[in-house]
């Protein structure tokens, strides 16, 4: 597997394990050939989930721009690395003070 798959599947499946651990059942869509990487679901919700990382302070994205796909919410989660990872309705140019603390968003959503 190429470098850059390697670091978009670890970077999937941190952030997966973080979901997993706040009680979200969390479904990979292998190889992103959808507009989702990650399906969560939790308390008959569903979220569709939307995994990049980068090591810049900036990042910036040209998917799908829809809050919503297909009725259910879409996110933009960023990982800026040693822990900062950030979630966002999905726009072209994300920041590291841009969104929610992944963290905080999972405790807001329980």
């Amino acid at each position: 597997m190429p470098s850059t798959k390697m670091k978009g599947y670890r970077t999937e499946r941190k952030i997966r394990i973080l979901f997993e651990e706040n009680g979200w059942v969390v479904v990979r869509a292998g190889a992103s050939l959808g507009e989702a990487d990650l399906i969560c679901l939790k308390n008959r919700k569903c979220l569709l989930l939307q995994i990049k990382s980068t090591k810049k302070k900036m990042f910036y994205y040209y998917g799908y721009m829809e809050k919503k796909f297909q009725g259910f919410p879409f996110y933009l989660v960023v990982d800026f690395g040693y822990g900062k990872i950030r979630i966002s309705s999905p726009k072209q140019k994300l920041a590291l003070k841009d969104g929610l603390d992944l963290k905080e968003f999972l405790a807001r959503n329980l």
